[in-house]
C-alpha cells in the first residue's frame, strides 16, 4: 500500500502539515481515548476536539491555561498533542508548530493562510451507512458554509476530520485551503488517493474538488479503502483520470448513487452540497443529532 502523506509539486510525496500525520498509512477517525492508559482516561468514544459552543465569546488562550497529555501524531512541520483546558475541562488537539522547520522549507505563508482562514470561519462541523450518511450530511453543510465565504478546502480526508462531544463531525487542518474569489486555482496540492482528475491532468479547478473529496470519503468510509488506489502512483493517477469506479457488493444501490454522481471526471457535473443534503440515500440514514445551522444565501 502507498504511503497517504500530502502530494507535494516541489518533490515526492513531502510531508506537510497535517494534523493527525504519523508513520505509515493513515486511514480512520482519530480518537484519542479509544486506546487505555491515557493521561485523561477519556471514557466515551467520539470525544475530540471539544469546543466552545459558537454562540459563546471567544475565549484568548495561552499555553499556561491548558494541562498537556500524550502525543496524538507527529509530522515534519511539529506535534500534535491530547490537552485539556484547566478551567471548563474541555479537550482540544493542540498543535505545535516548529518555526525553524517552517522557515527552512518556506511555508511560512499557508501557515499565515490557514489562520487567516480559520479566524473568519464559525460552523460547529469545522474537524456503517447510518454514520457515513451522517458525515456525508454534516460535511456538505460545513462545506457550503466555505464556498459561500469562497473558501476551498482542498484536502478533505479522514485524517483531517474530527469528532465532537456528541460524534459531529468537524473539519480540520486547513493547511492546503485557499480563499479564492474567482474560485479557480492552478496549484495541485492534497493527497494523493483524494486528488481529483482536474489536478492530475494540470488543469485548473475550483470549489468543486471539494466535491469530488468527499465522493471519495463517503466510499472510503463505506469500503474501507479509497476507490481508486493501487501499489504506484502512476497506476493511481490513471484510475482517478478514467474515473476507474468499482464497487464491491457490500456496498448498497443508494450509495453507489450517490458516490457516482459526486465522482464525475467533468467537475460541472459533479452532485451539487445541496443535492448531496436531500440525497435519498442521506436523507434515509442519516441520523444527525445536531440540525444544520447555515442556510444557503439566494443567488
Amino acid at each position: 500500500m502507498q504511503n497517504k502523506e500530502n502530494y507535494d509539486p516541489k518533490g515526492p510525496q513531502r510531508q506537510l502539515t497535517t494534523p493527525a500525520a504519523q508513520t505509515g498509512p493513515q486511514r480512520v477517525l482519530k480518537n484519542p481515548g479509544s486506546e487505555t492508559g491515557n493521561r485523561f482516561n477519556i471514557p466515551a468514544p467520539g470525544r475530540v476536539a471539544v469546543q466552545p459552543s459558537a454562540s459563546e465569546s471567544a475565549p484568548q488562550f495561552s499555553i499556561r491555561n491548558f494541562d498537556i497529555g500524550r502525543p496524538l501524531g507527529k509530522g515534519k512541520f511539529g506535534n500534535v498533542y491530547l490537552a485539556r483546558e484547566k478551567k471548563l475541562n474541555f479537550l482540544v488537539a493542540l498543535k505545535v508548530l516548529f518555526k525553524s522547520q517552517m522557515e527552512k522549507e518556506g511555508v511560512e505563508h499557508q501557515l499565515r493562510r490557514e489562520i487567516e482562514i480559520q479566524s473568519h470561519l464559525k460552523h460547529p462541523n469545522i474537524l456503517a451507512n447510518s454514520m457515513t450518511a451522517v458525515y456525508m450530511e454534516e460535511l456538505s453543510d460545513a462545506l457550503l458554509y466555505c464556498h459561500e465565504r469562497k473558501v476551498i478546502h482542498r484536502d478533505i480526508k479522514p485524517e483531517n476530520l474530527l469528532l465532537g462531544f456528541r460524534g459531529e463531525l468537524k473539519i480540520a487542518d486547513f493547511g492546503w485551503s485557499v480563499h479564492a474569489p474567482s474560485l479557480r486555482r492552478r496549484t495541485m496540492c492534497g493527497t494523493l488517493d483524494y486528488l481529483p482528475p482536474e489536478m492530475v491532468e494540470g488543469r485548473t479547478h475550483d470549489e468543486k474538488v471539494d466535491l469530488w473529496c468527499i465522493g471519495v470519503l463517503c466510499y472510503e468510509c463505506l469500503v474501507g479503502n479509497p476507490p481508486f488506489e493501487t501499489e504506484s502512483h502512476r497506476d493511481t493517477y490513471k484510475r482517478i483520470t478514467k474515473v476507474d469506479l468499482q464497487f464491491p457488493k457490500v456496498v448498497s444501490e443508494g450509495a453507489r448513487d450517490l458516490i457516482s454522481r459526486l465522482l464525475r471526471h467533468s467537475p460541472s457535473l459533479r452532485l451539487r452540497l445541496q443535492d448531496v443534503v436531500q440525497h435519498p440515500w442521506v436523507r434515509n440514514n442519516s441520523r444527525r443529532v445536531l440540525p444544520p445551522v447555515y442556510t444557503p444565501q439566494k443567488a
